[in-house]
């Protein structure tokens, strides 16, 4: 198997293509880049900026470039001696336009008669045999709208198949209508009355049955293709947590790409490991970057920042979040579930949607893949009885029901309630936590990143040495990352972030006089807000106000996604315009930036240098090898200055020597440093062992040997500051000669002082001169 000593991510779409891609391939060989990793590129809706709504399985997006323009690509990453990486959707489909996706045509044109009816995962029955299709506004008479214009019924600009015979001349539309094997509904039905599994709560992404054989080989041939042809190496898998069955789905996967190198999109909690027996070499490295994170965070500063924010306990919090899932927008998903529930369970409808609901909201990792994970079952009922005493008996009537291992014992055979119930205690995780909680339990935000959680407030050193060294040994093909197109904000402004944990006093003095100064009316949401743009300032007017108006609604608080509150955020958009301005507020803002920018800074270097160096494949999202102080989707897919990062390597490249400041010419050292270390001298990188300091800072650096490559950084840097500095710190390097890889310095090893290993920048990588 082909793998990959780091990869880097590119965001392809119409703006940046396949062929600029490839352009791109010179510049990421000198960056020190092995493989490059791409977004989704199969053809999607039309203007789709992410690629996860696929709507032609069988084509590369003509749009993103198409299949000319991928050979290209990987001609020119195989000319330059790496890999190529692309991110597959197997999950779901987009339908938003029916007319563009011909899986969904077919299925809405030839209802339960269609070859397409085992291609999506429909309950026809609850329907009336009708599929419901939630598009029509809330007009009192919107059928009115309905027209048959070139053999299509039409809702405004939206375009519907007629399944044959259906329509006469002299029908009306309405009648027509009737006829058809699907419904057009009120868009608001959807949360409780939709008959089709969805990719969450989104209603044009429709849930597809990639465990039917013919349609895991029709939905994947153009991604064979690329292996019979060698124009791509591996796969990144987009949420496997949504198939029937993602034991199978990888093992199909292993057959059809030959063994392939292949990722899966799936968050681990705390504690949590793969499944055993996974044809997938780890996961995309969420986990990663929230140890990471909490390796920079100061636990001393948890409980004056918890005491800031009136929120109840996070795990408390989780449970009324998930469960106004469950209640709200997957409702739908829990009926459904409610409906498989055997008459002879001795439950009504009802009792068995509320308890089902119950567990779901209790379950407390993403799902299980039973029989892996009955533990986190036999979890879910334990707390659903106790929070539930009146659902007790439901619950345990379904225990065995949910998982048929319990007592039918090893050979027992999934039920499709069983096997539906994994898939849906995902979704309620997603939208529950990550979707909602994520954007209320703001006592440090940058804790608040997918796959972390965020009532883990800090690890140590020791705790720290100890995850990489079972990283080493038991996961080193895992990616690891520190910015995505999923984080809800890119490292340096987490790394920004991060600083006050090291000075809650402060951040108490300047959030209490910015809601004075800007009153939001929320006080939960308030430090969100203000900590989220301190991370990201200076930043345009428009992106601040695109980001609180998406935070708000996704807090689903004060605000919300299908009812805003204008007071609420009439007030908001208010103080966001305050901190442009209002010179009391700028001035909070920018005196506030200033100082914490620094340590922010050497954060920032410090957990990059870590998360390229430590055991695992590490990834580079696009653009951050200079700052990037990116928010939420769509802010952290905006545009990439190619040009002056270009010019920096060869400028960095020819000798200078950059300073920690505004330009970012440090961080890109850092990051073509690292890069080009691990792909030119892998054998560098074959161990891992700690490395300790001595002295009065020794909690302040952490440090450890891959193999002949030493990794340094230093942690906690505005406490650093406040005690005095490393005030005769030493570390104890193992024997030999060492030579930087940032600075060029050398060092004999021994007891050297920390100062003299950073007195040019607050991190340092050294390698072994003698080294195999």
């Amino acid at each position: 198997m082909k793998t990959p000593k780091s990869t880097y991510r590119l965001q392809i779409r119409s703006e940046f293509d396949l062929r600029e891609a490839a352009a791109l391939v010179p510049y990421l060989h000198d960056l020190g880049v092995d493989w490059v990793y791409l977004s989704p590129i199969l053809t999607a809706e039309k203007g789709s900026g992410h690629g996860y709504d696929v709507t032609d399985p069988t084509t590369v997006d003509p749009a993103r470039g198409g299949r000319e323009a991928l050979s290209e690509l990987s001609a020119a990453a195989r000319a330059a001696g790496m890999g190529v990486l692309v991110d597959i959707v197997p999950n779901h489909m987009g339908i938003e336009t029916p007319a563009d996706n011909p899986w969904w045509w077919e299925l809405l044109r030839g209802g339960r008669d269609s070859r397409m009816v085992e291609a999506f995962d429909v309950d026809w029955d609850a329907g009336g045999g009708r599929i419901r299709i939630p598009v029509l506004g809330d007009g009192p008479d919107e059928e009115s709208a309905l027209e048959i214009v070139d053999g299509a019924l039409r809702y405004y600009d939206h375009r519907f198949p007629l399944a044959e015979g259906s329509f006469a001349p002299g029908d009306t539309a309405a009648e027509v209508h009737a006829r058809q094997h699907y419904e057009l509904v009120n868009w608001r039905r959807a949360d409780s009355e939709l008959n089709y599994r969805r990719f969450f709560g989104v209603n044009t992404l429709a849930g597809l049955r990639v465990e039917v054989p013919w349609v895991f080989e029709e939905s994947h041939s153009e991604v064979r293709s690329w292996f019979d042809d060698a124009l791509v190496d591996g796969l990144r898998i987009d949420h496997p947590d949504g198939l029937a069955d993602p034991v199978g789905y990888l093992t199909d996967l292993r057959r059809l790409t030959g063994g392939a190198y292949v990722l899966v999109e799936k968050i681990l909690e705390p504690g949590e490991e793969l499944p055993e027996g996974w044809a997938c070499e780890g996961t995309t490295g969420y986990d990663a970057l929230a140890e990471i994170d909490r390796l920079f965070t100061d636990p001393a500063g948890e409980h004056e920042l918890t005491s800031l924010v009136p929120v109840e306990p996070f795990h408390e919090m989780i449970h009324g979040t998930k469960r106004g899932i469950t209640d709200g927008i997957l409702r739908s998903e829990v009926l459904r579930l409610a409906r498989l529930v055997p008459g002879d369970a001795g439950l009504d409808p009802a009792e068995a949607a509320d308890a089902l609901a119950e567990l779901l909201t209790c379950f407390p990792v993403y799902r299980s893949y039973l029989p892996d994970g009955a533990g986190y079952l036999a979890d879910a009922v334990r707390d659903a009885s106790v929070r539930r005493p009146d659902l007790a008996a439901a619950v345990k009537t379904l225990h065995p029901l949910l998982d048929p291992f319990l007592e039918g014992g090893p050979d027992a055979e999934l039920t499709e309630l069983a096997r539906r119930f994994q898939q849906t205690s995902g979704m309620v995780m997603a939208k529950g936590v990550e979707d909602t909680a994520f954007y209320r339990y703001n006592r440090l935000v940058s804790l608040n990143e997918v796959g972390a959680d965020p009532s883990i407030f800090a690890l140590d050193p020791l705790e720290m040495h100890r995850r990489l060294l079972g990283r080493s040994t038991g996961n080193p093909l895992s990616m690891t990352t520190l910015s995505t197109h999923d984080t809800k904000r890119s490292e340096d402004t987490r790394a920004r972030i991060t600083v006050l944990s090291e000075l809650p006093g402060e951040w108490a003095s300047a959030l209490a006089a910015l809601n004075e100064a800007a009153p939001i009316g929320d006080a939960s949401f308030a430090p969100l807000l203000w900590q989220s743009l301190i991370g990201a300032w200076p930043l345009s007017r428009e992106r601040a106000h695109a980001y609180a108006e998406k935070a708000a609604r996704e807090a689903d608080a004060s605000t919300h996604w299908t009812a805003p509150d204008e007071e609420f955020e009439a007030a908001m958009h208010a103080a966001v315009d305050a901190a442009f301005d209002d010179a009391r507020v700028s001035e909070l803002l920018t005196s506030f930036v200033e100082l914490i920018q620094h340590p922010g800074w050497s954060n920032s270097l410090a957990m990059k240098l870590l998360q390229l160096t430590m055991p695992g494949v590490p990834d580079v999202y696009q653009g951050t090898e200079f700052w990037d102080t990116s928010l939420v989707d769509p802010d952290n897919r905006r545009e990439v200055d190619y040009g002056a990062r270009k010019q920096a390597l060869t400028d960095l490249d020819f000798g200078a020597q950059p300073a920690v400041g505004e330009d970012g010419r440090a961080k890109l050292l850092v990051v073509s440093r690292a890069l080009r270390l691990r792909r030119d001298r892998p054998e560098l990188f074959a161990g891992y062992e700690a490395v300790h300091a001595s002295g009065p800072a020794a909690d302040h650096l952490f440090a450890f040997d891959r193999g002949g490559a030493l990794t340094l950084v230093t942690r906690l840097p505005a406490g650093l500051d406040q005690a005095g500095g490393w005030n005769g710190t030493t570390v104890e390097l193992p024997e030999g000669r060492y030579t930087s890889a940032l600075t060029g310095e050398t060092f004999d090893g021994g007891t050297v002082p920390v100062a003299d290993l950073f007195s040019a920048l607050p991190v340092a990588l050294l390698t072994k001169e003698d080294a195999a």
